[in-house]
């Protein structure tokens, strides 16, 4: 792997000098978009919408619409909103991790520590385990302000960035039933359900089954064989009645 990033977790007066490197990949397949007719790659034109000619990209620029016309951006714009350079992962507080809600998390970076770092590190580590917390940091990433948790994560120092509470949009346009009709013996019924289906969380058990059928696809393409279709499999017409559609639920599981 290649780190992405190199700097410091700053712990009190402690500096743990780091790399991260990306923690997740996509499972699914890197597929190029071709010309049907000779499988030449498409190539992606920037395209003036009024004149329909190629604009060269210096000669692009960034803007924001406010009040129904554009206020163009130059660089010295993005240097003066752009946040202190700094290769400091500066812990401001800690939380306990089951208190932030999964819709804030986006992707993880494995920490790895440098040589002079590396006591250090091992005591964040064991001070994460045993205390149960998370530390909550802000740091620089490509020219971002990011907000990120710092975690175990099977021995290692996990940094995964979340969302700021701005960019979690309201759901206030959702429109939801109200919680009032569901009565008593449906409730017990559904609580049924979810124990008779709980069980520990194993990730292992959940494959990107898309990805390993569409890839099976193109190996038999390949060897000229003809990809199987599969046939849908018809389901059962339950009832409209929420409670015995819920008891048939309980003696299908069972």
């Amino acid at each position: 792997m290649r780190s992405i990033w190199k700097g410091s977790i700053g712990f009190g007066l402690v500096n743990i000098p780091i790399k991260l490197y990306s923690a997740v990949q996509n499972s699914g397949l890197d597929l190029d978009m071709l010309d049907s007719k000779d499988h030449s790659h498409i190539k992606f034109q920037r395209i003036n919408e009024n004149t329909q000619k190629v604009v060269e990209f210096d000669k692009i620029v960034k803007g924001y619409k406010l009040d129904d016309k554009y206020v163009i951006l130059d660089k010295h714009d993005f240097e003066e909103a752009s946040p202190e350079k700094t290769k400091m992962i500066e812990l401001e507080n800690f939380v306990s991790i089951d208190e932030i809600n999964p819709i804030y998390y986006e992707t993880s970076y494995f920490a790895e520590p440098e040589t002079q770092g590396k006591k250090a590190y091992a005591l964040l580590l064991k001070a994460l385990q045993k205390s149960g917390k998370a530390g909550v940091a802000r740091f620089v990433l490509r020219n971002t302000e990011n907000l990120c948790v710092i975690h175990p994560l099977n021995n290692v120092l996990t940094v995964t960035k979340i969302r700021f509470a701005e960019e979690i949009r309201s759901a206030e346009e959702i429109n939801v039933p109200s919680l009032d009709t569901i009565n008593k013996k449906e409730l017990d019924v559904g609580l049924a359900l979810i124990k008779q289906y709980t069980s520990p969380f194993n990730i292992e058990a959940f494959k990107d089954e898309y990805t390993k059928e569409l890839l099976r696809i193109i190996k038999a393409k390949a060897k000229g064989k003809r990809a199987t279709v599969k046939k849908l499999k018809p389901r059962e017409e339950s009832g409209s009645d929420l409670y015995s559609q819920l008891m048939q639920s309980l003696s299908k599981k069972a």
